[in-house]
């Protein structure tokens, strides 16, 4: 996992693809996720949802030039002849409402089909359409969300200390969800629950974002795919010229002077369970 960054060229990939970036919040990792584009070359790239966080900007307006610039990089991806499939997630809903619309290149789709060079078929999708909190619990996905901003507050904090100790980048809250039971239950049952969708649809695997962790493993005859996300672990999949997949993670591929960035204190991404 993670590939050296060198200075001969962009690398070159078939297929990129990125989700949960919460544009229009203060946690949001622009500038890396700018790097990054900057540093590859692809015939596809895929939004995987959550790429505008419209619930923070519900309550307030916060769109700095980065995020502007990372926007208008994408609309120069599309002009350039690179294919840019957006699907919508929870946080840009209201996207959905323009699936089958061209946006200067951009297509936006609910859900997408993607097959890779050695012949596998994806499902790809956001994935909260198999999250029960927020299908059936608004008020508690945002109760969960003010809990889970904190927590990035308190992991950037801590991630300074460990940069003037000489450490290396460490995500709090994905150590959180690897230790906590509810947590790892919400997680289980969110990777079977669109692996069986992509099970029903006759397909290889599931490629999905929602719930920032990056992942790639085998559910019984699907292959489980998750590309992360750009708030905490910022991470993207990215299909090989062979068709092998891989998640760069781009926070620890790039120097601390790229991540190191005020502590987040805006609306990021969807909650998970956390206690015990």
């Amino acid at each position: 996992m993670g590939a050296e960054v060198g200075d001969t060229g962009p690398r070159r990939f078939r297929s990129v693809f990125i989700s949960d970036v919460h544009l229009g919040t203060r946690g949001c990792q622009a500038e890396l996720l700018l790097d990054f584009i900057r540093e590859i070359d692809c015939e596809s790239l895929y939004l995987v949802g959550d790429i505008v966080d419209g619930w923070k900007m519900k309550s307030g307006w916060f769109w700095p030039q980065a995020h502007n610039d990372v926007v208008q990089k994408i609309l120069r991806l599309a002009r350039k002849g690179v294919s840019v499939t957006y699907i919508p997630g929870n946080h840009d809903g209201r996207v959905r409402d323009f699936c089958g619309v061209h946006f200067g290149g951009v297509v936006v789709a609910r859900d997408a089909v993607h097959e890779t060079a050695d012949g596998r078929r994806f499902l790809v999708t956001h994935g909260d359409e198999f999250d029960g909190v927020v299908q059936h619990a608004r008020w508690l996905a945002l109760l969960g969300d003010v809990a889970y901003r904190a927590l990035l507050s308190a992991n950037t904090l801590m991630n300074r200390v460990r940069r003037r100790l000489g450490f290396g980048y460490w995500s709090l809250s994905a150590f959180l969800k690897t230790r906590v039971k509810n947590a790892l239950q919400f997680i289980e049952n969110f990777e079977h629950a669109v692996a069986d969708e992509a099970r029903r649809r006759g397909v290889d695997g599931v490629i999905c974002g929602h719930i920032h962790k990056a992942e790639i493993r085998q559910i019984g005859d699907i292959l489980y795919v998750n590309d992360g996300d750009w708030v905490e672990s910022c991470t993207a999949l990215v299909e090989h010229p062979c068709g092998r997949l891989e998640i760069l993670e781009w926070a620890r591929l790039r120097s601390w002077s790229v991540i190191d960035r005020a502590p987040a204190r805006e609306s990021l991404a969807d909650p998970e369970p956390l206690a015990a």
